[in-house]
């Protein structure tokens, strides 16, 4: 079997990425697809350089830097690719992914991090957010997004089988594109992370510093609580922002390398969560480290997080809930949840799961779809 699996891009060292890179692992011998790509990156991820094939957006001014200014020809050049010499065809899609075409007796399966959130269920938010809630340059905007959402949606009926990376997604899937799907959550590489029983008197936040994370409200929320103390690491476009904002009892490092994560996220009392996410690697990496986590509840938290095992839940984006929550997790004690349990738990989303279960899914449908056909 010839295998091509696409992505939308590969760029930064992500999510999606290492889902990618762990698809290339269950299948060695696919060539990998994708609308623009960083050689560094992809050696970062360790996905040979050869391997990859990418659009004419790579060679367009700041292609690699600014793709998503290309967002209107994202549609036709995910379109271009020639995939006619392999059998099976697997994307994983966040954005455009999954339109890619394939012929009749080619199997495509998508695996969706999330249909495109800016068309579809954030469609509002990002127009607020960009400040293109009104006026002429709005007006454009919509339009653009309103063609680009009819080909998302046509775009459903070209895949075969979707795979989602958490049940919250699934129903997503199945609002937007009426089918049915499996879920396979993502990888987490568990093994890069240690147990450690020894916490110490700080909570942690960590994601990028975008404003859908929800950092500010967790700042905001430790401002008032000026005898506890906050550690909060990553990059982003509001770290100036978030550190202007932030009180005495609360660091504000930006980004940091993987080993100095690592530390901050064994040692911590909590990591706190605030962020309504698709799926989110973050809190289980946390709870590899057998620290628990406090979590916006709600999407795929419900999923990462353990309610009353591994971590507790608050159920609005406020920071009087983060207060409050905080303030319920100390008042269980010391230690009111298992390190070893948030071990435990965080084992089930090993890198090994998940591989074995998208090779036995892939496996059995290209049994069933050779036997039976393009599945209704």
């Amino acid at each position: 079997m010839r295998v091509a699996i696409i992505q939308d891009w590969l760029v930064t060292v992500g999510g999606s990425d290492k889902v990618v890179k762990a698809m290339l692992d269950v299948f060695p011998q696919a060539d990998i697809y994708t609308l623009v790509a960083k050689k560094s990156v992809c050696e970062e991820l360790g996905i040979p350089w050869e391997k990859v094939h990418t659009s004419f957006i790579q060679k367009m001014p700041f292609g690699t830097k600014k793709h998503r200014a290309y967002l209107p020809l994202f549609p036709f050049a995910i379109e271009q690719f020639d995939l006619r010499g392999y059998d099976i065809v697997i994307s994983s899609s966040h954005c455009v992914a999954k339109g890619v075409l394939t012929k009749a007796e080619q199997l495509h399966v998508s695996y969706v991090h999330s249909p495109i959130r800016y068309c579809w269920d954030m469609y509002n938010e990002y127009l607020e957010e960009s400040g293109l809630y009104r006026g002429i340059k709005s007006w454009l905007v919509r339009r653009m997004l309103h063609t680009v959402r009819k080909w998302d949606a046509i775009t459903g009926n070209r895949v075969d089988y979707f795979i989602s990376n958490s049940d919250y997604v699934g129903q997503r899937v199945r609002k937007t594109y009426r089918r049915e799907c499996k879920t396979i959550h993502p990888n987490i590489d568990i093994s890069s992370f240690e147990l450690c029983e020894d916490k110490q008197e700080y909570y942690l936040a960590s994601s990028r510093l975008v404003s859908y994370k929800k950092i500010d409200i967790i700042i905001e929320a430790f401002n008032r609580m000026k005898d506890k103390k906050l550690i909060v690491i990553g990059g982003g476009p509001n770290f100036s922002a978030y550190k202007k904002m932030a009180g005495p009892n609360i660091q504000v490092m930006g980004y940091q390398p993987f080993d100095v994560l690592k530390e901050k996220m064994q040692h911590a009392k909590a990591f706190v969560f605030a962020a309504d996410e698709d799926f989110g690697m973050i809190p289980i990496e946390a709870e590899s480290c057998g620290t628990p986590v406090i979590a916006y509840g709600h999407g795929g938290s419900l999923e990462t997080v353990c309610k009353d095992k591994t971590g507790l839940f608050f159920y609005e984006q406020t920071p009087d809930a983060i207060v409050n929550a905080v303030n319920e997790f100390e008042a269980m004690g010391n230690a009111p949840f298992d390190y070893k349990e948030c071990r435990k738990w965080a084992e089930k989303f090993s890198e090994e799961r998940f591989k074995r279960e998208l090779k036995e899914f892939v496996d059995s449908k290209y049994v069933e779809f050779k036997n039976n056909g393009v599945p209704l």
